[in-house]
């Protein structure tokens, strides 16, 4: 079995907990590059690029020689259901409001093994009758194990209520809804138990979590009380107008990574009010130099979309002027991709598609340019290291401040999802960060 994610991390969470039904029922998870009997292609469709990749990596998998079913699923899926059916026989789509149903897939097949002597009816079977049962919970995904992060996942919130001019997730995914807070509490400890060092809180917006009058910040301080001193807790992306000072109070916690990720869009207020957007270019400085405020020199990502409609020359460089001084870490880039069923779609003042990605491409050049700097500020500190996989005999490893690293010297007993303290350096013939095991510092306390 294969499980294909695109998009955002709620998605890498939901494909987990599938992954994790079928490893309990005996079958084999794999990579993209295996080859499997099954491909499950949970989809993404924030932009019309994500979409292309999806239709491309479907068309790859149908067409692999041992004939395998490739079951698509996603927001995407969600949206564009015919469209996904006719790019291949070997193709079943799931909806995404049925995609939970997944979580009973391996059972189902492992009960009818010797029936499967043609599975693509079998499998499809399955999921038009999925598609017809009443009952849907989008909280079920609840991994014990996780094959393809060293982290885990835990998905606290669905959908969202904003309705931002560009983006129709709210419309595949619906309105935000919280998962209880005593049974995020109880899946916390639970992933505890099972040795996970760090948890990842995910939803669409887990800024607009509620569960019995407790906000995100309430859910993150109780979390904080059960949870012990050697468990991390990162969070997902964060919306600037939710970020009050309930919220950054508790994120000063030492256990909560240095590492935030914040939708930006733009730094125009124009661009911001005509995207529907909750805040202006003031609330999302005063919300990043909060986060910097309390966490020294945290890593600060920013998703910003170029070429928005009507975005002139000016508001643009009022974008780039904000990341310089702002001193954002990291950029994630979206030339404007015109979405069905959104406000925007029909927009009759488009920037020219030439001048859209011309400004992408100024923003990526200025990104890897705020995180080499970010690198360089961070070489000789002392940083947490997850383990995650081996590559060529060298482990790579995710620092709590998210930094991509080598990890050398390691001792023989090392393995994914093994944590240490060390000394940050910088290759500067790979120009890549790395860190070396020491014994005298690995269990140094942070």
């Amino acid at each position: 079995i294969v499980v294909y994610t695109l998009g955002c991390k709620l998605n890498q969470c939901e494909s987990e907990a599938v992954a994790a039904a079928f490893v309990q029922e005996g079958f084999t998870v794999g990579n993209s590059s295996d080859t499997a009997d099954l491909y499950i292609v949970n989809t993404c469709t924030v932009t019309s690029k994500a979409e292309q990749k999806a239709r491309r990596m479907i068309r790859k998998f149908a067409t692999e020689s041992q004939h395998p079913v490739v079951i698509v699923t996603g927001c995407y899926a969600q949206l564009e259901r015919e469209a996904l059916e006719r790019l291949s026989d070997r193709v079943v789509v799931l909806s995404l409001d049925r995609k939970s149903s997944l979580l009973r897939l391996p059972a189902f097949m492992a009960r009818h093994a010797i029936n499967l002597a043609n599975p693509f009816e079998a499998i499809r079977s399955f999921v038009i009758e999925s598609e017809h049962e009443d009952s849907r919970n989008v909280f079920d995904y609840d991994a014990v194990t996780f094959s393809y992060h060293s982290r885990a996942f835990l998905k606290i919130q669905d959908g969202c209520d904003n309705a931002c001019a560009y983006c129709r997730v709210t419309i595949a995914r619906g309105d935000a809804v919280s998962l209880d807070i005593d049974e995020v509490i109880e899946r916390a400890l639970s992933i505890e138990r099972r040795g996970y060092k760090e948890i990842v809180l995910t939803g669409v917006n887990i800024t607009a979590y509620s569960s019995n009058g407790h906000s995100l910040g309430l859910l993150v301080s109780r979390l904080l009380k059960v949870l012990g001193s050697e468990m991390r807790i990162r969070l997902s992306s964060l919306e600037p107008d939710r970020l009050d000072d309930e919220l950054i109070g508790v994120l000063a916690d030492y256990r909560i990574q240095p590492h935030f990720h914040i939708p930006v869009q733009s730094a125009s207020d124009i661009v911001l009010a005509r995207c529907r957007r909750h805040y202006d270019e003031q609330r999302l400085r005063t919300s990043i130099e909060a986060l910097r405020h309390i966490k020294g020199d945290p890593f600060i990502a920013a998703d910003i979309i170029t070429g928005l409609p009507g975005e002139t020359e000016a508001e643009f460089e009022k974008t780039v002027a904000f990341v310089k001084d702002l001193n954002v870490s990291q950029l994630h880039v979206f030339p404007f991709s015109p979405r069905p069923l959104t406000e925007l779609f029909d927009a009759h003042d488009r920037v020219p598609e030439s001048i859209r990605d011309q400004r992408a491409q100024i923003l990526r050049s200025l990104s890897s340019m705020q995180l080499q700097r970010y690198i360089e500020r961070q070489i000789g500190t002392k940083v947490e290291v997850m383990l995650e996989q081996p590559h060529d005999s060298v482990w790579s490893g995710l620092t709590g401040n998210y930094l991509k690293v080598r990890c050398l010297d390691l001792p023989g007993n090392a393995s994914s999802g093994m944590r240490f303290t060390a000394i940050l350096e910088y290759d500067a013939e790979r120009k890549l960060p790395f860190v070396r095991y020491q014994s005298r510092l690995a269990h140094t306390a942070w």
